[in-house]
């Protein structure tokens, strides 16, 4: 049975004018994302990986070339289109967890919610992540892992076809890092969430259904891993 693809990219190019340089992000850069994969985009630093990932989330558009989501073409969106694109389709995950801190996490994940049109439980989502008993704590009362994880349900509770992460362990300690990197395989299998993971730590492409390598703004390899393996036995 053929892959269904959920997001294109065509031929993407990316060029910010620097005053007098021009600094050539991403150069006709082709890329499908399949529906319900985990892909893992490793590149240094430079190599066009958040460029790449912007692009993807709607939050930045391409100098050239064509995104299509679900077979629309998103760089034909305008401002507003763009917005509800991010707001109902895709949820995001950076390396700092932007929580709201006057806010409980089940309230900073309940905000979200108010977003979009079909929602998950935030109660289910945070009981999902390991804080069942943390929902009413603010994030000051929470570790590190815990607010990623708070951070990941408020990602997850709208319910996205996209999820992206942005360096989603950088912030974290080893054992921490593993733990967030298990809770996102758990989502992708159990809601069939598409999971986008950059990152420049190179061990974390073993648990990937995919790994995408970027250079200097292009492709350099995109290869199927035969075997992805448990987040709980990667090491680095």
């Amino acid at each position: 049975m053929p892959k269904e693809v959920l997001l294109s990219l065509k031929s993407i190019s990316k060029t910010y004018d620097m005053g007098e340089v021009k600094v050539e992000a991403l150069r006709e850069t082709s890329l499908d994302i399949y529906k319900g994969e985990l892909i893992v985009i490793l590149g240094p630093s430079g190599s066009g990986k958040s460029t790449l990932l912007n692009i993807v989330g709607g939050m930045d558009r391409p100098t050239e070339g064509r995104v299509f989501y679900r077979g629309r073409d998103i760089t034909e969106f305008d401002d507003k289109e763009l917005t509800l694109y991010r707001r109902r389709e895709v949820g995001f995950i950076f390396q700092l967890y932007n929580l709201m801190a006057s806010l409980t996490a089940r309230e900073n994940v309940e905000l979200a919610t108010e977003l979009v049109n079909n929602p998950l439980s935030a109660e289910e989502v945070l009981a999902g992540g390991g804080l069942k008993e943390r929902m009413d704590h603010f994030p000051s009362q929470l570790s590190g892992g815990e607010q990623q994880r708070v951070a990941i349900a408020r990602a997850v509770a709208k319910n996205p076809g996209l999820l992206l992460g942005d360096e989603p362990t950088g912030a974290l300690d080893y054992e921490t890092g593993i733990q967030i990197l298990a809770l996102l395989r758990e989502i992708n299998v159990s809601y069939g969430t598409t999971v986008v993971i950059i990152t420049h730590n190179v061990a974390i492409a073993d648990m990937a259904d995919r790994v995408v390598r970027l250079r200097s703004g292009q492709i350099v390899k995109d290869k199927e891993n035969p075997e992805p393996v448990p987040a709980e036995r990667i090491v680095w």
